[in-house]
């Protein structure tokens, strides 16, 4: 090669950059199945990444083989949660606390709360599911087909939790909720016996998307984030949509909700997760001003003085099913507008056989459901053909 000829292919190079060999170019997609052969930390392992943006619970920082995922609060006032998920085949970084080190993509899987559930599902994760605190309140379908099947092991729930039972699983993944109470909680004693958990906080989020977002919380310990960002940006153009044609309403009812529980009516903030809902469905919630995010502990009294005229209650009593039963738990339910014009709704629709309510597990994984029913109640020109899901009307 004459001088000339080298100098023009020296400069070529240059202007490409280096040349990496064929293994630095990485994976196209996450790998959802098997480890990694030959280990090279020049390669993206994860060139599928997640990107949070309605949750405010939770979030994830990425590495070239590992991800740390961050759960702000796991109960009200409690510390961060940290974990680090590497990739299988890979080495744990040395230089990142974590409260667990989990591989992934991760294998067999223990649930301990129905809420995780449908995400298990959705995510095509079904046939990882090997155990769960307590069947009774189950209610997706398809799960409940596996423990009918016996391929399912029931764990118990809080500090009546079998460890002994989860250590014969030899699960890859326990994820679970926690509250600070030790009479609730399964996380100790189970964390204590060098068990992979992880504490979710999902309900602690306040918006209807932000908990359903949370789809994509399970998906980074099984690298199924495109998985998850289609699921998600399905629920988001559903949800956006009823919102959007909710918002065209010229006239909102008034509506109260939820009932009192030994003496005292917890009524839902004007912050909450309900509230949203009741907004964005073409609502007026009677404690709308209220700026708590859970519930305020009012009496009979003082709720009917704001709400005996309101056009709607919904969430009434999760165990009454006609008029009459709600009668004869307090006669004095006949004074509200809403009892006496029949707009009493309860979210009961689809319970189990065991009083399981899906509300609180289909429901939370798909808000644009619950809205769409919420709509259906308030303004049901909008949505003449609409069948429900969670709620009942009491007559």
């Amino acid at each position: 090669m004459n001088a000339r000829r080298l100098l023009v292919v020296l400069l070529v190079l240059s202007l490409a950059g280096p040349v990496l060999p064929a293994s630095a170019q990485g994976p196209a997609t996450n790998l959802t199945a098997g480890c990694v052969d030959t280990y090279d930390p020049s390669v993206d392992y994860f060139p599928q990444k997640a990107i949070v943006e309605y949750a405010q619970n939770f979030s994830v920082e990425y590495a070239n083989h590992y991800k740390v995922v961050t759960v702000n609060q796991t109960w009200p006032g409690s510390d961060p949660a940290r974990y680090v998920l590497v990739q299988c085949g890979t080495p744990a970084p040395e230089d990142v606390d974590a409260d667990a080190v989990i591989e992934v993509p991760a294998g067999s899987l223990v649930t301990m709360a129905t809420t995780y559930l449908p995400f298990v599902v959705d995510l095509g994760l079904l046939d990882y599911l090997i155990g769960h605190d307590e069947f009774d309140y189950v209610n997706t379908p398809e799960v409940r087909s596996r423990i009918e099947a016996g391929e399912m092991t029931e764990v118990g729930s809080g500090s009546g939790v079998s460890v002994e039972t989860v250590i014969d699983l030899e699960p890859s993944l326990i994820l679970t909720s926690g509250s600070g109470l030790a009479e609730y909680d399964a996380h100790p004693a189970l964390i204590a016996a060098g068990l992979p958990v992880v504490l979710a906080g999902d309900w602690l989020e306040m918006t209807p998307l932000g908990r359903a977002e949370w789809v994509k919380f399970v998906a980074l310990f099984y690298n199924a984030e495109t998985k998850a960002d289609e699921i998600f940006g399905q629920i988001v153009e559903n949800y956006q949509a009823l919102s959007e044609l909710a918002a065209s309403v010229e006239e909102r009812p008034t509506v109260f909700v939820d009932a009192p529980w030994e003496g005292t009516w917890y009524m839902a903030g004007g912050g909450s997760y309900t509230a949203h809902l009741l907004a964005d469905a073409g609502a007026e919630y009677l404690w709308a001003d209220d700026e708590s995010t859970g519930s305020m502990a009012l009496d009979f009294e003082t709720v009917l003085e704001r709400a005996a005229d309101a056009d709607f209650w919904v969430n009434a009593g999760g165990y009454w099913f006609t008029k009459d039963d709600m009668l004869a738990a307090d006669e004095r339910f006949a004074e509200f507008a809403a009892v006496q014009n029949g707009n009493v709704w309860s979210n009961n629709l689809y319970l189990n056989d065991f009083g399981g309510n899906y509300y609180y597990e289909g429901g939370i994984a798909h808000p644009d459901w619950i809205l769409a029913d919420l709509i259906a109640i308030f303004h049901p020109e909008l949505l003449p053909d609409h069948e429900f899901v969670f709620y009942r009307q009491l007559q």
